[in-house]
């Protein structure tokens, strides 16, 4: 993509951890710009930049949901949300360019804003839902849910003991207020976290039948436009 809307520039390095990232940035100039995941093989984007402390501006590409982002839209600092396409690339370049070069100080500025972002990322996740029910409350943690599901425009979490609990929510809203590193939308009809998948099938057509504890009465379909993903997900 890059070669496509940006033949002159050059990709100077491909860095997939933490260690090997720090170690490169100490010995070689710093880039004009990174193009940076969260999640890196040994750890993520705060450790690095933490420790490499980069000279230069910073695109997140990321798997992240929109509500985990929201910090870095509130601090100005770019991403790209995976999977994106050229013309998303393009605006984000475009950003870039239209950046004046940054002093020592709106350069540290910058960082502390981004490493503030990726602390509060951390804090954004819902952990529980309080359920009101036969004249009085409790709480439901979302660790003891193992998906949840929606038919009829009513969302239900099934625990893993199996039990069904109505939520007020849809699941639009619950896939930015959950933890992307637990759970994922499969599709419309399913949000899954990672200890309720049991195996994958191939399916029909490049999609994939996710099969699911407690057991749903069929398979979940996960279409081939979102089933790379799914996978690249499953494999961090």
């Amino acid at each position: 993509m890059l070669s496509n809307v940006r033949p002159t520039w050059s990709v100077i390095a491909l860095l997939g951890s933490v260690s090997k990232a720090v170690d490169w940035l100490g010995s070689h100039p710093h880039p004009h710009i990174l193009f940076l995941d969260i999640r890196l093989t040994d750890g993520d984007a705060f450790d690095f930049i933490s420790q490499a402390h980069p000279n230069s501006v910073i695109i997140f590409t990321t798997a992240y949901e929109q509500f985990a982002l929201r910090a870095f839209e509130v601090n100005s600092i770019n991403y790209l949300l995976k999977p994106f396409d050229e013309q998303r690339l393009e605006t984000a370049i475009n950003k870039f360019e239209r950046l004046e070069q940054h002093t020592s100080d709106q350069q540290e500025l910058y960082l502390q804003n981004i490493l503030s972002a990726l602390r509060n990322r951390e804090k954004s996740y819902r952990t529980r839902f309080l359920i009101e029910g036969l004249g009085q409350f409790r709480t439901l943690l979302v660790e003891d849910i193992a998906y949840f599901k929606s038919g009829n425009k009513i969302t239900y979490a099934v625990l893993k003991s199996g039990k069904e609990q109505f939520i007020d929510l849809p699941l639009d809203k619950l896939a930015e207020q959950l933890d992307p590193d637990m759970f994922f939308r499969l599709n419309r009809q399913f949000i899954a976290s990672l200890h309720s998948i049991i195996k994958l099938e191939p399916y029909f057509g490049g999609k994939l039948a996710v099969f699911l504890h407690p057991a749903t009465p069929q398979a979940v379909i996960v279409s081939k436009e979102k089933a790379n993903l799914f996978k690249l997900w499953l494999n961090y």
